[in-house]
């Protein structure tokens, strides 16, 4: 049986094509569906997020990793010729060196951020579900469960704010604590300030209200953030009301100056005001910092704080990758001796029925002989095709390349003819 990964990720493909190759539009359950339906491998599971659409399958062909990209295209009715550039396979125990990076967050587009475990921890839920898992797929996935939590409790490899959206909500967090009870304005409705949202949104803040100089586009970023929005003109009354207020307008001056700062301060009764500002160019004055209860930041401080986290990161880096090191080889291992076992009784069980077929046919000259004569002979007779294995036995179980040892074992139940139980659910 063999097992592989195959499919696209931010490191293969642009935006665009993951838009379009997204399984989770549909669910993963409609497309293992579909996927069975074709017939394409024995066991499955499909990895969806926004920065991966991945199949982790075992087939008793290496043509079937092709098939399941190939599938991944027609499944999405993008053509092949311009999803096959992008496609990655991976097989045998680089499948898992793979599988466990992406586990361990070594494989993100953020290094380490924390939510992908949860998500390959759905995909496997997913599959496990509808039973397209097996043997060796919910080996691979458990054994990526622990190195996800290895990576997580023996490293420092997620802790630190390392995009300047999650930047700013770090720093807000460790002014105010918990943010949940808090009312946030963000002003902006472009990518940045979505994304500041977002984070925002999962810190369950009290309110969220989004303002931008087009109240549509306001409004649009509202809707998905569950927040509201508010007009331009009304700028000055929603800082009065907010604890926080997130900046990221593409505008060329200063949206927030320091006469309408002043003016939003007056109704708050010395109430502090915690502004973040990550637009280039800046939205707020700096002069604005000089107010009192106003605590003002740009998107230099929160670099700065990036850069200390990523360089922090780094070191934790090669701690995470010796972890994803030592799991893949004991998952090799596991591998290999699942799939050698099998042939070495097959081998040894013919072996003795030829011994024994020998023996019977022997009978009327053995007859003459003692019990213990008899016995004697059965003893040799076994001690022979011990000895005779014992070479062919110990060659197949310290092959340590994959590939050499299917080669063998396919030579061994070629040439005497074993019985087609090549592994244990083949």
């Amino acid at each position: 049986m063999r097992l592989f990964a195959v499919g696209i990720s931010h490191r293969t493909a642009p935006v665009e094509l993951r838009e379009c190759l997204d399984f989770s539009r549909r669910g993963l359950d409609a497309a293992l569906e579909a996927l069975g339906a074709r017939k394409l491998a024995r066991e499955a599971v499909v990895l969806s997020t926004c920065n991966r659409a991945e199949i982790y399958a075992t087939a008793s062909s290496d043509a079937a990793a092709e098939s399941c990209g190939r599938f991944i295209a027609d499944y999405h009715g993008v053509p092949w010729d311009a999803v096959a550039p992008h496609v990655v396979m991976y097989r045998g125990s680089e499948a898992a060196d793979h599988l466990f990076r992406v586990a361990a967050g070594l494989d993100s587009l953020v290094v380490g951020e924390p939510q992908i475990l949860g998500q390959v921890k759905s995909a496997y839920a997913a599959a496990a579900g509808l039973k397209t898992t097996g043997a060796l797929t919910n080996r691979l996935f458990t054994s990526a469960f622990t190195v996800g939590k290895r990576v997580r409790s023996e490293t420092r490899l997620g802790e630190g704010a390392v995009s300047v959206s999650y930047a700013a909500i770090a720093l807000a967090k460790k002014i105010f604590g918990e943010l949940k009870g808090l009312s946030v304005l963000v002003l902006g409705a472009g990518e940045m300030a979505k994304l500041t949202g977002v984070h925002l949104q999962a810190q369950r803040v009290k309110q969220l209200t989004v303002a931008s100089r087009t109240l549509e586009s306001a409004e649009s970023l509202a809707r998905q953030l569950g927040g509201r929005a508010v007009a331009w003109d009304r700028v000055t009354d929603a800082l009065s009301a907010a604890d926080i207020v997130v900046t990221a307008t593409g505008a060329t001056e200063a949206v927030l100056t320091r006469t309408r700062v002043e003016e939003a301060m007056r109704p708050r009764r010395g109430r502090p005001l915690f502004i973040i500002d990550i637009a280039v160019p800046r939205d707020v004055e700096p002069a604005v910092a000089k107010l009192d209860q106003v605590f003002l930041y740009d998107i230099d401080d929160l670099r700065t704080i990036v850069q200390e986290n990523l360089s922090r990161r780094a070191t934790e880096i090669e701690r995470a990758e010796a972890i994803v090191r030592e799991e893949v080889d004991r998952f090799r291992a596991w591998m290999q001796s699942r799939e050698v076992l099998p042939t070495v009784i097959a081998l040894r069980e013919r072996f003795d029925a030829i011994r024994q077929a020998e023996l019977k046919r022997l009978e009327s000259k053995l007859a003459a002989l003692s019990p213990e004569a008899r016995a004697r002979v059965d003893e040799v007779t076994h001690l022979l095709v011990e000895k005779l294995l014992l070479t062919p036995t110990e060659q197949l179980k310290s092959t340590r390349d994959e590939n050499l040892a299917v080669t063998y074992t396919d030579a061994v139940h070629r040439l005497f003819a074993l019985e087609s139980t090549k592994s244990n659910d083949e």
